[in-house]
């Protein structure tokens, strides 16, 4: 199957990204993607390669960040879709808040304003949960995309507040600006599942901490997790999707699973790795005391009172989509991962 349409993808050798890239070769698209350092390229095609690609002539590799202009309406010439997945990368904690926005931000804005310059028809911005549901503690109904983080709460973490006002300042644009420019984000929860190569996503730090035994006591902090196929997918659908312009798609799998239980998951699925995961639990009234004096506790707290009823409802009615995967499933696929790319020893 071969596709006329040309796509951009930023952020190729990301987690999310390179599956993006992946699924779209399948499908027969022509993908044009961004990558930091253009030394990138042959892993990128190697790792394809290992899963089942093996023609490369219809994928090219731009250098270009998101803090930068350079190469980005080279990257778009030509291209029907923008899927804009990279996030900036932080080698050290920013001293600052405004330090981890303000790349956030401009980073969208450059990207919708090219985009609109080069006559692209549509953005799929990868935003995230963070910027829906941090601050909804409504627990007598669904969080839905109607939702949005309140950055003024404190207890927010930068990263989902950065999340949150990049997106509003997208939705802004495309407001005042945008002219005919379509629009839509995908705001994925905790993402796991396999990896094309031994490059994850932060959520798996959790199962790594658990597997470990670094996690000598476990919060009852209920979670949503989605694979990262699935992520992909809803990508591709809000890209071909005539009505998904304008919306914006919760990416979830189906229901909510607290980190005891996780726990108690990965002791009965892989008992000769689980040895070293806990199952004793702190009390929420411990984790309250702890808030008084620590930041960390204090995004516990947060997380305890979220209301983690997640409706992925748009995404199915709309997109049609269809979930690959249940958290079960994404669990396993995530630490079969990890023994995989020695992530984690056997």
């Amino acid at each position: 199957m071969q596709h006329k349409e040309k796509v951009l993808v930023t952020g190729g050798t990301g987690f999310v990204g390179l599956q993006i890239v992946y699924q779209l070769l399948k499908k027969g698209y022509s993908v044009n993607t961004t990558v930091r350092n253009l030394k990138s390229a042959d892993k990128v095609k190697q790792t394809l390669n290992n899963n089942g690609i093996s023609s490369f002539e219809n994928l090219s590799f731009f250098e270009a960040e998101l803090t930068k202009n350079d190469n980005w309406e080279q990257a778009m010439q030509g291209c029907k879709y923008v899927l804009s997945v990279a996030s900036p990368v932080f080698f050290d904690k920013p001293k600052n808040e405004e330090e981890a926005i303000r790349p956030a931000r401009e980073g969208i804005l450059r990207i919708l304003r090219l985009a609109k310059k080069t006559g692209v028809k549509r953005v799929v911005m990868t935003s995230n949960f963070g910027a829906i549901g941090f601050t909804q503690t409504d627990k007598s109904r669904a969080t839905t995309e109607s939702d949005w983080t309140d950055t003024n709460n404190k207890s927010v973490s930068v990263y989902e507040k950065s999340k949150t006002i990049a997106e509003r300042a997208a939705w802004e644009f495309i407001k005042t600006e945008g002219e005919n420019l379509e629009f839509t984000t995908i705001n994925p929860v905790a993402i796991l599942g396999p990896s094309l190569d031994a490059h994850v996503s932060g959520s798996f730090h959790l199962l790594k901490n658990l597997l470990s035994g670094k996690m000598k006591a476990l919060p009852n902090i209920p979670l949503n997790i989605i694979d990262v196929r699935d992520v992909a997918d809803l990508h591709i659908l809000a890209m071909e999707t005539a009505e998904a312009n304008g919306n914006r798609f919760i990416a979830s799998a189906d229901g909510q699973i607290s980190i005891p239980e996780i726990a108690l998951f990965l002791k009965s699925k892989y008992p000769e790795i689980a040895e070293k995961v806990s199952l004793k639990k702190i009390p929420n009234w411990i984790l309250n005391i702890a808030a008084l004096f620590n930041a960390k506790a204090r995004e516990g707290v947060l997380l305890t009172k979220m209301n983690r009823n997640v409706s992925n409802q748009k995404a199915k009615e709309i997109l049609k989509w269809k979930p690959i995967a249940t958290q079960e499933d994404t669990i396993v696929e995530a630490v079969d991962t990890m023994i995989k790319y020695d992530l984690i020893k056997k």
